[in-house]
């Protein structure tokens, strides 16, 4: 039997955030988050990281999808929050950001790592930015450099 597992150090990677100005305020968080475990974990050199600024999550998988055709990065990482209020703009920003970052991710040849918060209210947010349930930003860098791994792994 053969497995596949791959380590999350990938230390020549380049990779590329694209994340939401909307609800910056917890974004930035996420970004922090993402950056630190590209970093101190994944050791990927600080010249290696690009960031990309959209106006809300709505626009991420646009700029997912322009990232991934430019052959320049070996994952992209999208990165934001969407906070349900008393309306259905929540479900079609949310909806649409999900739907829009899968099919990103289903038709590139490298790893696009969703790192986008659906939450209630801003507490929820707030615990899923770095607080008790962990740091969403960097949970998503980690997903994106293993699977950087286990695709080479996979052609190798």
């Amino acid at each position: 039997m053969k497995v596949i597992e791959a380590a999350v150090a990938t230390p020549e990677a380049s990779v590329a955030i694209v994340i939401a100005r909307f609800n910056n305020f917890i974004n930035d968080s996420l970004l922090d988050g993402a950056v630190d475990a590209l970093k101190r974990i994944g050791q990927v050199k600080d010249d290696n990281i690009t960031v990309v600024w959209v106006p809300g999550a709505y626009e991420l998988p646009l700029a997912a999808r322009a990232l991934a055709q430019t052959a320049k990065y070996d994952a992209v990482i999208a990165l934001g929050t969407v906070i349900r209020g008393g309306t259905a703009h929540f479900e079609y920003v949310a909806g649409e950001a999900s739907s829009g970052i899968a099919s990103v991710a289903m038709n590139s040849d490298i790893p696009v790592a969703f790192g986008v918060l659906t939450t209630e209210n801003i507490e929820q947010a707030i615990e899923r930015a770095g607080t008790k349930a962990g740091n969403k930003g960097a949970e998503a860098a980690l997903t994106a450099l293993e699977m950087i791994n286990v695709l080479k792994a996979i052609k190798a």
